[in-house]
């Protein structure tokens, strides 16, 4: 499992021009699975995103949780996260999960961190349009 978060002080998705989801602070999390993952990371990864502290405090030392700041989340699917670029210059995606389960563990995921936090997503599968302002910039890419 790969999740790109960026801290963002706002962000949005649409699909055939209709907004899907939309935050304002918080995170932006590409995600996405390979063959081998199962609910097991998503909560590790759940875990993880959610005490990750990666927020500036009132002396503009990055100290402050996603809690701490009130903030939400933006989850996008990302298959395209295991492309293989080792071979040509044409992406290979043979280490990306299956469409029909990464779906599940897509649903899962974003159940497990709405538990906790306002979750907005994408739409699985669809062509989507992802806007954001990526506050810093801090964007951190994670792997289980």
């Amino acid at each position: 499992m790969r999740a790109i978060i960026q801290r963002v002080s706002s962000a949005s998705v649409a699909v055939d021009g209709n907004v899907c989801g939309s935050i304002d602070q918080g995170f932006l999390i590409l995600v996405g699975f390979t063959h081998t993952d199962t609910r097991a990371e998503c909560d590790k990864m759940a875990k993880k995103i959610s005490a990750m502290r990666i927020f500036s405090d009132e002396n503009d030392k990055i100290n402050l949780s996603l809690s701490d700041v009130d903030g939400q989340i933006l989850c996008i699917s990302q298959f395209t996260l295991y492309a293989d670029c080792s071979h040509g210059n044409r992406p290979a995606f043979i280490n990306a999960m299956q469409p029909h389960m990464a779906d599940e563990l897509y649903g899962y995921f974003c159940d497990t961190l709405s538990k906790t936090f306002h979750v907005e997503k994408g739409i699985f599968g669809a062509d989507m349009k992802v806007t954001l302002v990526n506050d810093g910039p801090f964007t951190i890419s994670l792997e289980y």
